[in-house]
């Protein structure tokens, strides 16, 4: 994934993160108490030598995750050691972790007013770490063990269920695919979970 049309695709689904939590997920969300931290990164840990985060990350468009996942403290589980010499990737798939989480929560308890059960909120967290990090890795060709051992739930949320958690999934399932067809989604007309979870119901019911 090298090619500038390629570089140029992520750009904008990165976007797409950023103005979508700005106009419906933080108007929304609620205190929560702040997570403790994650386990280690690869380069605090067994696997040292990786690519870090001071190195490749500065001025790059990846850094939206990390200040969207500032927004999440009750989400976001970084190393335990969270500075410039973290690995990369493991940065950016626990940001990417925490965002999905985020909004999980955040949908389910907007169209549902109940709270989602963790093991939605786990699978989540896993397919994002999994899918963006993979695109991350491969587009500044680092390496990263921890990735490496990441698989994706087969069973995720569809965008009927969680409309912009499961868009935000489907759409890092294979970026490439987006450059050859740009994203003509229903939720590009709505401002606010109040109108998505209208949607939701018209196409619901049928009225």
């Amino acid at each position: 994934m090298s090619s500038a049309t390629d570089v140029l695709t992520i750009h904008q689904l990165l976007g797409r993160i950023v103005y979508f939590h700005a106009l419906f997920i933080e108007p929304a969300l609620r205190p929560g108490t702040p997570s403790e931290p994650g386990p280690e990164c690869c380069n605090h840990a067994a696997d040292p030598g990786q690519r870090a985060v001071g190195e490749v990350l500065p001025d790059s468009a990846w850094m939206s995750l990390v200040d969207i996942a500032a927004t999440l403290p009750a989400h976001h589980r970084p190393c335990p050691q969270s500075d410039g010499t973290c690995c990369a990737t493991c940065h950016v798939t626990s940001t990417a972790a925490a965002i999905t989480a985020g909004w999980a929560q955040t949908e389910y308890h907007s169209y549902r007013q109940a709270e989602p059960a963790e093991t939605l909120l786990h699978v989540c967290e896993n397919a994002a770490a999994a899918r963006l990090g993979r695109v991350f890795a491969e587009q500044h060709t680092t390496r990263c063990p921890a990735l490496d051992r990441r698989t994706v739930p087969e069973a995720l949320p569809e965008t009927e269920e969680l409309p912009l958690t499961g868009e935000l999934l489907s759409l890092w399932a294979d970026p490439t695919a987006t450059t050859r067809h740009p994203v003509a989604s229903w939720l590009n007309h709505c401002t606010g979970l109040d109108d998505i979870r209208r949607v939701l119901k018209t196409r619901r019911t049928g009225s």
